[in-house]
């Protein structure tokens, strides 16, 4: 058995990212499941483009703030202790919308931990 705490403020953010995203996942040597924390200002989007996944379900709990999710259907509005989620072909783009009053924060939780992303491009 092996259990571990993880403080996101002790984790390295990621370099390829352009908001404050802190992968506890990689923190705690997990495999399968990607667990991330994303600080994102006002104006900025949490992942690297609007996607979605082959395989991946993926799921942005929010902590802080209201998170705004893109989808080629509608725009959702997460409030802050609530959840979205993403089911695999499902295209997506969270954001932190530019008349936000404060940061975003959102743990986001990936399963299977696989890089199945795909650019969509509506």
């Amino acid at each position: 058995m092996a259990y571990q705490i993880v403080d996101p403020d002790g984790v390295e953010p990621l370099t390829d990212r352009p908001v404050d995203a802190r992968s506890l996942s990689d923190a705690a040597g997990l495999e399968n499941v990607a667990l991330r924390v994303y600080t994102a200002a006002p104006g900025q989007q949490l992942p690297l483009s609007y996607h979605y996944h082959d395989e991946q379900e993926e799921v942005f709990y929010v902590l802080e703030g209201t998170l705004h999710v893109e989808t080629p259907e509608e725009e959702f509005a997460v409030e802050s202790g609530t959840a979205f989620v993403a089911e695999p072909g499902s295209p997506h783009r969270a954001f932190n919308p530019e008349s936000a009053a404060s940061d975003l924060e959102v743990l986001a939780l990936g399963a299977p931990a696989v890089d199945d992303a795909h650019s969509y491009e509506g």
